[in-house]
């Protein structure tokens, strides 16, 4: 038997990493891959022992994009009945932090994927890009909205228009990425970042990025007025109990999740 499009691990306590496993396609996202990441992603978020989710591929590509060889022929009726779009939005409703660790190429449904995460740990080599125009179509993941709003309209309509791509010391020059980092340290960054988050409350850590995602698309006011009842919910909680009292003590906080 061949081994699975997605592999799955524990690396340490709280964390779970999700390796794409198609190398001999650098990682293109058939729609086999697109499921099993899915069935993945949905297991993690209810799972109360995963507090944060690694996405990684390998060195030569986090995910090279979609699966062109798969879609070349397809009709506009084979597309919409794949329904690649709710892939998409259930791999983004991911309740635990998602920390994407890139390294070689993250291109078209790749790019997408990592401005799906919260976190980007890139390569300072990787290379980011929507090439879609270069073979007649346009970005199908949120490409055309995400990228935009991680790095401004003028900037991201250069690289959708000409479908070049940027480096991942570029990207984090740029704000996309959160830190990039010699190629053979973005696991081993992916990996402390993501044990460290792990280590806080997962519920304040959960309301955190519920707030943060959902403030994006409203006012200023309204925002605040989410983040603020987010915060006195969290009073009701022993994390919040515990967390003061460490600090008052001067000691490490235990976190429960309760």
């Amino acid at each position: 038997m061949s081994e699975p499009v997605l592999l799955v691990d524990e690396p340490a306590k709280g964390v779970r990493r999700l390796r794409l496993n198609r190398p001999q396609a650098r990682n293109a996202l058939s729609m086999e891959l697109r499921r099993a990441l899915v069935e993945a992603i949905t297991q993690a978020s209810h799972d109360a022992q995963v507090r944060v989710v690694i996405l990684a591929g390998n060195e030569q590509a986090f995910a090279a994009g979609a699966d062109i060889k798969d879609m070349a022929n397809a009709s506009t009726v084979d597309m919409m009945g794949r329904g690649v779009l709710e892939l998409w939005r259930a791999t983004a409703s991911c309740t635990k932090p998602v920390v994407a660790a890139v390294r070689g190429y993250a291109l078209g449904g790749g790019c997408e994927l990592a401005l799906l995460s919260d976190l980007i740990i890139a390569s300072d080599t990787a290379r980011f890009g929507q090439p879609e125009i270069r073979i007649g179509i346009i970005p199908g993941g949120g490409g055309t909205q995400r990228l935009v709003a991680a790095i401004g309209k003028h900037r991201a309509m250069k690289y959708l228009l000409t479908g070049t791509t940027f480096t991942g010391r570029e990207a984090f020059e740029m704000g996309l990425a959160s830190e990039a980092v010699p190629d053979d340290q973005v696991e081993v960054r992916a990996l402390a970042i993501a044990s460290e988050i792990a280590a806080l409350s997962p519920l304040a850590v959960q309301q955190l990025k519920d707030v943060v995602l959902r403030g994006m698309d409203l006012p200023l006011d309204a925002g605040q007025a989410l983040e603020t009842k987010a915060l006195h919910l969290l009073f009701s909680t022993a994390d919040q109990k515990e967390g003061m009292a460490a600090f008052i003590e001067k000691r490490a906080p235990r976190f429960t999740g309760q």
